[in-house]
């Protein structure tokens, strides 16, 4: 123990930051333990402590939870799992006022005159405790933290008017499902917390609740210790509560505790009633706003000093009287009414030979009764443990196993699962508890593991009945005819007495056809009372949705899932579409604004992410001049221009202003402009959608199959539909214009003079038959001359011994091209001709082929969606003419040579001239000397 070792007590109402204090001082010492009233709290504590000083020096000890590292410095525990035996820096009692508590108020009371820090103690609570700490404690002292929000009364509320981000506190396990029930047919759900709850459980529910799934938490008081909430209201559905012996009402100070959970921080907050609560009183009022409550003069206290030396000596220790007028003496708590029943039966008596026996029996009654079944059940299962332990010494892993098998199962509703997470909780306490199973590391794994499986069991069954279930069997009635019920079941269908009335579609209702007229003003009604709070759930449901689960369709429309909920019209910009929301009129205005918010929301985001290169040029500053009015172009044209209408345009800009552009993506082809970014699936439907919106069109065409090069010809396309499908027509079919400029690349080394013929590269780029790909070139507008001739087959090589091959064969065979020379073709037509059979001649097998020269207009396509002439910038005039280059032909351009129908082979360019050597350069002679040995 230090020389002076410091007490203090920490003070004052909720939300005064005493937890966060004493978390901060513990943190500053070597080691320290701190106390808390719930295992909720020391769960949350212990993530919190973790998260800053790491897993490997933090332990966390409860009556069913037990982490606890081999270097730890650090303790979090509920108070009653407090270890009294490692002289701690550092030691904090949180909730200090539970010592008043009827049931727990003695291990409070212990930890107050007994627990202590070698060098610093804490302990956090009410300011009513602040007179008999002094008493009892007389080296305390005292800090008063004041609270950090106002907190003022609302007065009475109906759950139907309650404010969002709402806190109802209920006091029984039926009042919080039916208030839970209610809030979910007329706000859409509400996430519970009740101290039975385990943490697993109670955390996903919080977790729904803090990130605004729902609006609304439904509790006991189990929200009063120190859980850290947005909550901005709390209202009073009770205000009396039964205390495990009769009903009583609420103290002000324990309303106190509860309502100041609303407003946390800084962030003002509410306090009220509401359903069948009575409204509180003046005097109650200014008690809970001020803060101002008569002091606990008396705590519960229990000897903790016991003698073990019968199990009648033990009883009468722990009954013993305190002898401080401070203290009065706890009532029967259940450890001991359970000692006092097991102390005389006949199967456990025997066995309490010693002092041993009698501590083993005690440890037994404290295993609490977390099933809440009656007393002696409860005693039966503590004789068959202790007999257990006092027999063989642990509980035996058959029995074990066996008991748990029972609760492992995940089906049921929500009170079988209720149950059983209660009863695993007994097994796990009992497996946490050193030497009372055999293998502790794996008992404690399968308990655990069977609590995190029935709470995520127990979460999704409270999450499906107050949350996503739409609506129950049974609904409020309507005031036009008592008795009647609607219903609105999974498929939508609308349902009033069990009878189909009609189908709700995404946010619009279509009444059954087969209803009479009579019948149909009286259904219509019971649709508009169930629908009303099922068009607000709905559309809260889809405003929280994300963009995944909608769509768009071809022709504008809007889905949500399978469902229709808008449609697209055009706006002041092609690239700002607006939207309709499908929503009847029944729904609201509030239903019909979110509906459309979120659906403008959705589109926007679809066009600024597939659009982003397009949308990032219009905004660039440092566009000036001609560059900025051809982005704007750009931008107007969704991305795609065919050259031909901005040929002039391209002949204006500069190289500089060029580059400024194509750092934005865009590519100046020889047939089309654009840009290749925005030509992929997503963004060409979408783009198709904004272009028939902008024209006007009736019906929107569908947007080509993804990933094909070429597509058939559609009659009767719009004008501009192949730009914006990112294709250009060229004869029966149109190509992709990204594939296009890659053969126009081809092209462009071809004597388009004299004749070319298509190579393997066109084909494969295209996809095409030599049949097809002559139909595309006439529609780009190439004159294609059809002729057959024999077909070639390759020349068998000769076996040629190694040792007599020249040299030039063996290195320049593989560098033949493709398509031989005349007098090559003809050498090797001649040694073909001699190595067939001459016996069994056959036929000569005849090829068709092509020879493609420019025809200017001759074949193109015209239009805005055929065809059209290469625009160059470069090119005379205009004409757009592809620049293979070539000589004059002296035979008219007929595309033949000397070899007739053989295939033909042109050079794009004519031979380099030689460049006369400089004489005054200093290597010329040498220069001279290499030319003349060539």
């Amino acid at each position: 123990m230090g020389l002076n070792p410091r007490i203090t007590a920490v003070l004052g109402s909720t939300n005064t930051g005493k937890t966060h204090y004493a978390i901060e001082r513990m943190l500053t010492y070597r080691s320290g333990v701190i106390g808390l009233p719930l295992r909720l709290l020391a769960r949350e504590v212990y993530d919190r402590i973790v998260a800053i000083r790491g897993p490997s020096v933090v332990a966390l000890v409860t009556g069913e939870e037990r982490i606890v590292p081999p270097r730890t410095q650090y303790w979090v525990c509920t108070v009653e799992a407090m270890p009294s035996d490692i002289g701690p820096d550092f030691l904090a009692i949180d909730e200090i006022q539970l010592c008043a508590d009827p049931e727990r108020g003695h291990v409070f009371t212990d930890r107050l005159l007994n627990a202590r820090g070698t060098h610093e103690t804490l302990f956090l609570g009410a300011e009513t405790m602040k007179s008999v700490i002094a008493e009892l404690v007389p080296k305390a002292q005292f800090m008063r933290r004041e609270r950090f929000s106002k907190l003022t009364y609302s007065g009475s509320k109906k759950l139907s008017r309650m404010p969002e981000r709402a806190a109802i506190v209920g006091f029984s396990v039926d009042n919080v499902y039916a208030i839970a029930e209610l809030l979910r047919r007329q706000k859409g759900g509400a996430a519970v917390v009740m101290g039975a709850l385990s943490p697993r459980t109670r955390n996903a529910q919080v977790e729904m609740y803090q990130n605004g799934e729902v609006n609304y938490l439904v509790a006991t008081d189990a929200i009063g210790m120190g859980l850290n909430l947005d909550v901005t209201h709390v209202a009073f559905a009770a205000t009396t509560k039964f205390d495990g012996r009769r009903m009583r009402h609420l103290m002000p100070n324990e309303m106190a505790q509860i309502a100041g959970r609303a407003g946390r921080y800084q962030t003002d907050g509410t306090f009220g009633v509401t359903g069948e609560a009575s409204p509180l009183d003046d005097e109650m009022i200014t008690a809970i706003e001020e803060h101002r409550f008569a002091p606990i003069k008396k705590l519960n206290w229990r000897n903790a000093r016991l003698e073990y030396g019968t199990v009648d000596t033990l009883i009468g220790s722990l009954e013993q009287p305190a002898n401080d007028p401070s203290l009065i003496k706890a009532r029967e708590a259940d450890d001991l009414a359970a000692l006092k029943t097991l102390g005389t039966l006949q199967t456990v008596r025997p066995r309490l030979r010693g002092s041993k026996d009698v501590r083993l029996l005690w440890d037994v009654c404290r295993i609490p009764d977390f099933r809440g079944i009656s007393h002696g059940e409860h005693t039966n299962l503590l004789e068959r443990i202790f007999e257990f332990l006092h027999g063989v010494g642990r509980v035996p892993d058959d029995f074990l196993s066996a008991q748990i098998k029972r609760i492992d199962r995940i089906e049921g509703n929500i009170d079988t699962l209720s149950k059983r997470l209660a009863y695993v909780r007994t097994w796990t306490y009992v497996a946490q508890r050193t030497g009372w199973v055999d293998d502790e590391k794996h008992w404690r794994g399968a308990t655990r593991a069977v609590e995190d499986r029935l709470s995520d069991a127990l979460h999704n069954a409270l999450t499906q009945r107050f949350v996503d279930r739409r609506t129950s069997v049974l609904l409020r009635r309507l005031k036009q005819k008592e008795g009647l019920v609607a219903d609105v079941n999974d498929k939508g269908e609308v349902m009033v007495e069990g009878e189909l009335i009609g189908r709700l579609e995404g946010f619009r209702f279509s009444q059954d056809a087969t209803a009479t007229p009579d019948e149909a003003k009286t259904l219509a009604q019971a649709a508009v009372a169930v629908l009303a709070p099922e068009f607000h759930l709905r559309a809260d449901r889809f405003y929280n949705a994300p963009d995944t689960e909608m769509d768009f369709t071809e022709q504008g429309g809007l889905m949500w899932g399978e469902h229709a909920v808008g449609k697209l019209v055009a706006g002041d910009d092609a690239l700002k579409p607006r939207v309709v929301a499908f929503v009847d009129e029944v729904a609201g205005q509030d239903v019909i604004d979110k509906v459309t918010r979120r659906l403008q929301h959705f589109i926007d985001r679809k066009v600024a992410t597939l659009f982003e290169p397009l949308l990032a040029m219009s905004k660039d500053e440092t566009l000036t001049g001609l560059a900025r009015g051809f982005a704007f172009r750009m931008v107007e044209n969704l991305g795609v221009i065919e050259r031909g209408a901005v040929a002039n345009d391209v002949k204006e800009l500069d190289q500089d202003a060029r580059g400024a552009l194509r750092k934005h993506g865009i590519r100046f082809g020889q047939f089309t402009i654009f840009m290749p970014a925005i030509l992929k699936p997503a963004p060409t439907r979408l783009r198709l959608l904004l272009w028939s919106l902008a024209a006007k069109h009736d019906v929107a065409p569908d947007s080509p199959p993804p990933g094909l090069v070429t597509i058939p010809a559609m009659a009767h396309a719009p004008d501009g539909y192949y730009a914006m499908s990112g294709y250009r027509l060229a004869g029966a079919r149109a190509i992709r214009i990204d594939m296009l400029e890659r053969l126009a690349d081809l092209l462009r080394s071809q004597d388009s003079r004299g004749g070319f013929e298509a190579n393997p590269d066109m084909l494969s780029i295209t996809g095409m038959t030599l049949e097809q790909f002559a139909d595309l070139m006439a529609g780009l507008g190439y004159a294609a001359d059809k002729g057959e001739r024999v077909k070639v087959k390759a020349a068998p090589v000769a076996a040629t011994p190694a040792a007599e091959a020249p040299a030039e064969s063996a290195d320049t065979s593989g560098d033949a091209p493709a398509e031989a020379s005349d007098a090559t073709e003809a050498e090797t037509a001649e040694l073909s001709a001699e190595q067939a059979a001459p016996a069994d001649e056959k036929p000569a097998e005849m090829e068709v082929f092509y020879t493609f020269k420019w025809g200017g207009n001759r074949g193109a396509n015209r239009g805005g969606n055929r065809g059209q002439r290469r625009q160059d910038g470069d090119a005379a005039q205009g004409k757009g003419r592809p620049q293979g280059k070539g000589k004059p032909r002296r035979d008219g351009g007929k595309g033949k040579r000397d070899g007739g129908n053989k295939p033909q082979s042109f050079a794009a360019r004519p031979a380099r001239k030689e460049k006369a050597i400089d004489p005054d350069n200093p290597f010329a002679a040498a220069l001279m000397g290499l030319k003349d040995s060539k």
